[in-house]
């Protein structure tokens, strides 16, 4: 006879409870906001990710506005080419019509990009690179730590321990102002190297202890039938290591991100940096620190999505290919 479902085992119901409940978490906080004596600017938004910039064409010097195998120029004293101006702009002033110096002859409207989307534009790149130098590091650490050679051990033991007992707002500040000064760095190379060493010693554990993870035999197994310990590495031991590793790595990529918001003291213009800026000028704190959570919210979203794809696809595979 099958058991009969308890209600608080209903799926249906509990996403039902679960979304009641977020509603009133959001009536409180809108409740809290109203009794604020806070004007929101929400029409403000829009333009922080982009606007139309209005570009306009003066006339370099006295002349007459010309139009020559599809060139135009101001001819005065001298003929001089208008590079800029093309049919796009809207004419203050028609061919052959006298200008001054100074005048606007056209102008036009182009979209731009706002400085969230170019804060974003730098917070993605910042994390790439540094995901990747985090990878690289994370891997030869781990195996300098599992290498049989003493002084490895050593300096992946140190190494590890130092970066991993300090803050990672100390070691940018260190990075910034000692190293990158010393071999003349740019801020965002430095920022990039700040993520990276930080995260890779983080990396090296998680690897590390994946890799010990893997039954000791399945080596044996593999040096029995001719294998050498570099092809069990490649193609027996990472895949299982990476599988059971992934969930967490997933972890620290997300946290890669939202910390690389901290290279923002060292003036680099990512995400965080931007919104202080509209804060500063606009002093409408609510609203951009909301956005640029949402975007936050948005990348590590997509991180974890990709991760649990990847993680079913090895799942199924039973490893990685």
């Amino acid at each position: 006879m099958a058991r009969k479902e308890s209600w608080t085992q209903n799926k249906n119901l509990g996403h039902l409870i679960a979304l009641c409940f977020f509603v009133l978490v959001a009536y409180f906080f809108y409740a809290a906001a109203s009794n604020m004596n806070y004007v929101w600017k929400w029409n403000s938004v829009p333009k922080y990710f982009a606007y139309n910039e209005t570009i306009t064409i003066e006339a370099p010097i006295d002349g007459k506005l010309l139009f020559e195998n599809g060139k135009y120029y101001v001819d005065g004293d001298e003929k001089v080419e208008l590079k800029k101006l093309d049919s796009s702009f809207s004419f203050d002033y028609q061919v052959n019509e006298k200008v001054y110096e100074g005048d606007y002859i056209a102008s036009k409207e182009e979209l731009k990009a706002g400085p969230v989307l170019n804060g974003l534009w730098t917070t993605l790149k910042i994390s790439f690179f540094a995901a990747l130098l985090t990878f690289f590091v994370g891997i030869i650490v781990a195996f300098m730590k599992l290498s049989s050679y003493q002084f490895l051990k050593d300096i992946a033991t140190v190494y590890i321990t130092i970066v991993r007992g300090t803050p990672l707002l100390v070691q940018i500040f260190l990075f910034y102002f000692i190293v990158a000064n010393i071999f003349e760095l740019d801020r965002f190379v430095a920022g990039v190297l700040s993520l990276g060493i930080f995260f890779g010693a983080y990396m090296a554990e998680i690897l590390r202890g994946a890799i010990q993870s893997i039954d000791k035999g399945q080596l044996e197994a593999a040096s029995s039938l001719g294998i050498t310990k570099l092809q069990a590495m490649r193609y027996i031991i990472l895949p299982q290591a990476f599988k059971r590793a992934l969930p967490t790595l997933v972890g620290e990529m997300i946290a890669l991100v939202k910390d690389s918001s901290l290279v923002s003291v060292i003036s680099i213009t990512d995400l965080t940096k931007v919104g202080k800026e509209i804060v500063a000028n606009t002093f409408s704190p609510f609203e951009t620190w909301i956005v640029v959570a949402l975007l936050y919210l948005t990348i590590t979203s997509t991180l974890s999505l990709i991760g649990h794809k990847i993680e079913k696809r090895m799942a199924a595979k039973g490893g990685m290919s």
